[in-house]
């Protein structure tokens, strides 16, 4: 039955005031989402200028230790390296934010969780109906729920660990690689490897079994307020072990120190580092079965053993096989003829080393290392003379900014890092077994280097070896690498006042430590003393340099003169532009191979070599001529890569021993290019 029009025009305002009604909700509903849509833009617009003025800090931080080290530098001071002075300006700056600006207003609300039994990397919450997503930033100790820090600025200022590992460590341990200098480094490559290795291991367990000692005195004395396991203590005694002895390795830079000296400590801080954090990550990988997961469990150590094994000889491995293929990148295109494209592909290559090793399981500080050597013996020859400027440069501006940001942003992490836990027990504990591990790994390493050793490590050297165990820029991101617990707080907050004071007070010592040893100072790298020889004289003007790389190959070790001789004839033509023509040090068979794996400039340097060479044969019956890689004597006969013997009896050398000492005489890439020998009896026979 239908309505009268009379009885339905009541509703009609009704329905116009729900209509309005609708409408007002929603443009309230409208003004409500853009109020807060401009909420969010103006906290992204804040976020955005703090982390601006972050990056600005560190960065007039960085000019200002410029600026500071120009004026050390023109006045001759040597008290304080620049590494120290970027720790002091972080520390007045690390005071600054943390006394001088206000906290912001706190949003943080805890929410309980109690049906879950572990965290989530990343939550997503529901606030009124929309999404917000949240990460992990770590754990909070419930006496410590109401002080967590509101200051956003001290906030941005921390930086995650991954930044340090990822981003700073590659270019530091690259360019350690990449400028090492063969002929020292190689001329005690025993000895080296000796305190990197066994050394670095005797230092960990010594510190790693005092350090448990003194966790037991605290626990005892009721100082111990949370676990510390004997994992931790063997933990903080691989991270302790990494010596960066930076300072007093410039010091010897700028006063030319014995260059012996220079290479065992150099090579020594070079080595260890990688061993280090191999080391560390086989601690963390120990995990023995059963109820008690830190017990000793004799399965358990072996596999450790095996994962430290596995991990420095894959990393090693990674970082040999990417400096290869950059090589052969370079030996088999045209890039030389752009030198941007060159660099930029130099590189790339290199960084991705370290993040490729990281990616597969390995360490990338191994990974990086060896690929910056293999870069430098075999890339390196193969780049333009512009390129090879530019990486050298590159890597050099690169690892000193990396560098001095670590050592600022110490000094500002004394102040902004929230979970500090100083222990003065087991800061003075952590300061004597340092001190007890440094000693234990010198002074018998030394003696027992020394029954074999031909020039033997001096007291003076000794000594001061034990006084430069300074640490760095390694340890610090090896402990802020994982500060979740109450022990890795401690062991954060105890290196980071160690290196504090080894780069302070036993670097700014380290000048009158020389003085006071009586260690030789303004010594030439470059200069031995001539050898003895009897029967031969040299008579070309580079004589001195094949005297002193005849010495150099003689005191580098057995080993490193093989695997040299193989690398020379083989490996050196195959990925670069120098060395002998594989057609000549291949066998017959393999000539097609040879040919095609033989660079063209080879060739063109033998040609050069033979037209260059052969103005210089005599018709003396005394006379012996080398030129290329082929001897010829007086009687006519030649023979390339042999030896061959003189009238007197005496020996001369082949071509591979005469490569070995012309590239362990090359300093800093020094590119020479192979002369003619003229050798003649003394004594004259008529």
């Amino acid at each position: 039955m239908a309505v009268p029009l009379r009885r339905r025009l009541p509703l009609l305002p009704l329905l116009l005031l729900a209509a309005g009604g609708l409408r007002a909700a929603e443009r309230s509903g409208r003004s409500s989402s853009a109020m807060e849509e401009l909420a969010t833009e103006k906290e992204a617009e804040e976020s955005h200028r703090q982390d601006s003025v972050s990056l600005l800090t560190f960065i007039l931080l960085l000019t200002l230790t410029i600026l500071t080290i120009w004026l050390f530098k023109h006045r001759r001071v040597r008290f304080l390296h620049e590494t120290g002075l970027a720790m002091i300006y972080g520390l007045i700056v690390g005071v600054i934010l943390r006394y001088g600006t206000p906290s912001s207003s706190g949003h943080d609300k805890p929410f309980s969780c109690s049906q879950e039994d572990r965290p989530f990397t990343t939550l997503l919450v529901n606030v009124s109906g929309k999404f917000f997503e949240y990460t992990l930033k770590g754990e909070i100790s419930p006496g410590k729920i109401h002080n967590v820090e509101q200051n956003d600025m001290l906030r941005k200022v921390t930086f995650d660990p991954e930044v340090f590992f990822n981003i700073l460590l590659p270019p530091i341990i690259f360019h350690a690689g990449y400028s090492l200098k063969k002929r020292h480094f190689f001329r005690n490559l025993g000895s080296i490897l000796a305190y990197a290795f066994l050394g670095t291991a005797v230092s960990c367990f010594i510190i790693g079994n005092l350090m448990y000692g003194v966790v037991k005195l605290m626990k005892l004395v009721g100082q111990l307020s949370d676990k510390f396991y004997y994992t931790d203590c063997l933990l903080f005694g691989a991270i302790i072990s990494a010596t960066d002895p930076v300072t007093v390795l410039a010091i010897f830079n700028e006063l030319h120190a014995d260059v012996d000296l220079y290479a065992l400590l150099f090579g020594e801080s070079v080595l260890n580092d990688a061993v280090a954090i191999v080391l560390s990550s086989s601690i963390v990988a120990y995990q023995p079965t059963g109820e008690n997961t830190h017990a000793f469990d004799a399965a358990a150590f072996f596999k450790s053993v095996g994962v430290f094994l596995g991990i420095f000889s894959g990393s090693f491995m990674m970082g040999a096989v990417t400096g290869v293929v950059t090589a052969l990148i370079s030996k088999f295109t045209k890039l030389h003829c752009f030198p941007l494209l060159e660099t930029a592909l130099f590189f790339l290559m290199s960084w991705s080393t370290f993040l490729l090793a990281e990616a597969c399981g390995f360490t990338g500080v191994v990974a990086v290392l060896f690929c910056g050597i293999t870069q430098a013996h075999y890339t390196y020859n193969n780049l333009s003379v512009e390129s090879r400027s530019r990486t050298k440069q590159l890597f050099e501006v690169l690892h000193f900014l990396a560098e001095n940001f670590i050592f600022s942003y110490m000094g500002l992490a004394l102040f902004t890092f929230q979970k500090h836990i100083f222990s003065p027990v087991f800061i003075i504990g952590a300061f004597i077994a340092i001190f007890l591990g440094r000693a234990a790994h010198i002074y018998p390493l030394s003696f027992l280097l020394n029954l074999g050793r031909r020039h033997k490590i001096s007291w003076s050297f000794q000594h001061m070896m034990m006084f430069s165990g300074l640490r760095g820029a390694m340890a610090f991101a090896l402990a802020i690498r994982d500060t979740a617990t109450y022990s890795h707080q401690m062991m954060f907050s105890t290196t980071l006042l160690i290196v504090f004071f080894t780069v302070w007070i036993v670097g700014g010592g380290t000048t009158p430590m020389l003085s006071w040893l009586n260690i030789r100072v303004g010594v030439d790298p470059d200069q031995d003393p001539p050898p003895t020889n009897d029967s031969f004289q040299v008579l070309q003007g580079d004589g001195p340099d094949s005297a002193r790389r005849n010495r150099t190959k003689q005191e580098s070790a057995w080993l490193f003169r093989l695997w040299y001789s193989f690398d020379h004839n083989y490996l050196k033509p195959i990925l670069t532009h120098s060395g002998p023509p594989l057609t000549t040090t291949l066998p017959s068979w393999c000539g097609l191979i040879a040919r095609c794996l033989t660079s063209p400039q080879v060739y063109d340097n033998q040609e050069q070599l033979r037209e260059e060479d052969s103005d210089f044969i005599l018709n003396d019956g005394d006379l012996t001529v080398t030129y290329g890689d082929t001897t010829i004597t007086a009687n006519g006969s030649s023979g390339p890569h042999t030896a061959t013997t003189s009238l007197d009896g005496r020996r001369t050398k082949s071509s591979s021993e005469e490569a070995l000492e012309r590239d362990l005489g090359a300093a800093d890439h020094e590119v020479t290019s192979r002369g003619t020998r003229l050798v003649f009896p003394l004594e004259y026979n008529a």
